[in-house]
């Protein structure tokens, strides 16, 4: 394993002793059993209220409607991965403005950071739907929920990209600037691809933020995972039914992201905290 790969375990606790872990075992069972006792109740319940009938869950036995979803899901997709490289590009320029010399260009990127990293998604989708169109922009329902979304998490990428600049071994900027390399080039030619390639991991990670956010569309009545469902729901009274379909899908894009990003921390040899109990050798 690699040395850069820690256990959350190692990360966080000392290890545990014997009576720790029996404790620790014994509160699983206890949680196991308490979890399928709710998720026994849960579905007698949905029995019980007639959720389980048939009428509720054959039409997902239907092309038809795994298209709709499908279609959906690439909306998703496609606001996803474009509000990501939006966020990547406007996250990267405000780090960089945030670490130059310039005081004013530096404060007036900390500014812009803090904001879009405190204000909510939904909150900058209003703005969009409802306060740019009084003032004659007209934009499709696509960009209305891509750019504020990419906005979030702009602000959040640039605290990411601020922590790989941040990581770069102090030595090395030491040693460029005694040599006379100028600022910019130090940050170009040496903190910046060390930077990025330990920032990697994260950003993909942020992917599923973003990701999560887009369920937020039908305030722009945009034609996503989400939105869709809801038509299906509406059209078939299957609440429980649809609503399980697409958590599951969420569940499994979103992991698969987690998945890619721990892939590149390995691949990269970056900083990793994994779940694994294993100690680094």
């Amino acid at each position: 394993m690699s040395a850069h790969a820690v256990s959350m375990r190692d990360a966080l606790y000392e290890a545990p002793g014997p009576k720790t872990r029996r404790r620790t075992v014994i509160g699983t069972v206890v949680s196991i059993v308490a979890l399928v006792a709710l998720l026994i109740l849960v579905v007698r319940q949905f029995y019980v209220t007639g959720q389980l009938d048939a009428r509720y869950w054959s039409f997902l036995a239907e092309w038809t409607t795994w298209r709709f979803l499908l279609e959906g899901f690439w909306g998703t997709i496609k606001v996803a991965l474009i509000a990501g490289v939006i966020a990547i590009a406007l996250g990267l320029l405000l780090m960089l403005g945030r670490i130059s010399s310039n005081k004013v260009l530096s404060f007036a990127c900390h500014a812009i950071t803090d904001v879009f990293r405190s204000l909510p998604s939904l909150l900058l989708i209003y703005f969009f739907f409802l306060v740019v169109p009084t003032y004659g922009i007209r934009m499709p329902a696509f960009w209305m929920l891509t750019i504020p979304v990419a906005l979030a998490a702009s602000g959040v990428l640039a605290e990411v990209f601020r922590a790989g600049v941040n990581a770069v071994p102090k030595g090395q900027v030491e040693a460029a600037m005694s040599i006379g390399l100028t600022h910019g080039k130090i940050v170009r030619i040496i903190v910046l691809p060390q930077a990025l390639r330990i920032v990697i991991p994260s950003l993909v990670s942020q992917l599923v933020v973003v990701v999560k956010d887009t369920t937020v569309a039908y305030v722009v009545s945009y034609p996503d995972l989400m939105q869709n469902a809801r038509v299906l729901i509406s059209n078939y009274d299957a609440l429980v039914s649809m609503y399980l379909v697409v958590a599951v899908i969420y569940i499994l894009v979103n992991y698969a992201v987690n998945q890619l990003s721990i892939a590149l921390a390995r691949r990269n040899d970056a900083p990793l905290i994994t779940r694994s109990t294993e100690n680094p050798t």
